[in-house]
């Protein structure tokens, strides 16, 4: 989760998911941002659901993961999803209890920005091991990913950390590293709220790509190694 958008949890989402799979894991993908829903694109599913007698059976992957997203409910991707926050919150609870899952180690919830409809039903209706808290260095980032880490303590919902993402660039001539949003504020988050800051990502032009080309379970990234062994852990 995150209190602003733009900060790359769906990227961090589709990252672990991936990375699980590759552990021997069996993994599925909910994809919670119902009105902006990416993890189709992401992962190159094109299918539309199909369902019988009321269910709803999910995407497979190319790389075998479970996906449900509310692209894969219409008739073009680029139809927007014009619908009040109850028909969201109600479509969620949907994904999660009218999907016909198979055997799953861990479900990866994509949520949307905020603190509103669709986080609260989430919160309240789908029984969660924790959430992950993805942020990046500027200041208004920081000041909205607190308000998403105490409205998770008011709900009773265990945080499990934070990721920074876009932490810095690394200049491929020197190994030099250019904050580019400026200095970080995750450590002192972190500290604040007695989370384990889980990892800081750096910023790379080859994951964009990637996700645009469908093939994002194709990236690596070192630095959730650390995460996907934490999530093993708990």
């Amino acid at each position: 989760v995150s209190g602003k958008g733009g900060v790359g949890k769906s990227f961090v989402t589709s990252m672990l998911a991936s990375m699980m799979q590759k552990r021997n894991h069996r993994v599925a993908v909910l994809d919670g941002d119902i009105t902006g829903p990416s993890q189709g694109k992401s992962f190159g599913v094109t299918s539309k659901a199909e369902g019988f007698k009321g269910t709803i059976y999910p995407a497979i992957t190319k790389n075998g993961m479970q996906l449900i997203s509310s692209n894969m409910l219409l008739d073009k991707d680029e139809t927007p999803v014009i619908w009040r926050g109850p028909m969201v919150a109600s479509i969620l609870q949907q994904f999660y209890s009218e999907v016909l899952w198979e055997a799953v180690d861990y479900m990866f919830v994509d949520m949307p920005p905020g603190t509103s409809d669709v986080p609260l039903t989430l919160f309240q209706s789908v029984p969660l091991d924790g959430i992950i808290v993805v942020t990046s260095p500027q200041d208004l980032v920081s000041m909205v990913v607190e308000k998403a880490i105490n409205m998770a303590s008011m709900m009773n919902i265990k945080v499990l950390g934070l990721v920074e993402n876009m932490s810095y660039v690394q200049c491929p001539n020197c190994d030099e590293k250019i904050y580019v949003f400026g200095k970080s504020h995750a450590h002192e988050v972190a500290q604040k709220y007695h989370l384990p800051l889980l990892a800081q990502i750096p910023m790379n032009p080859e994951i964009p790509a990637a996700a645009d080309k469908g093939c994002i379970d194709e990236v690596v990234v070192p630095e959730l190694d650390v995460v996907a062994e934490f999530i093993e852990s708990i």
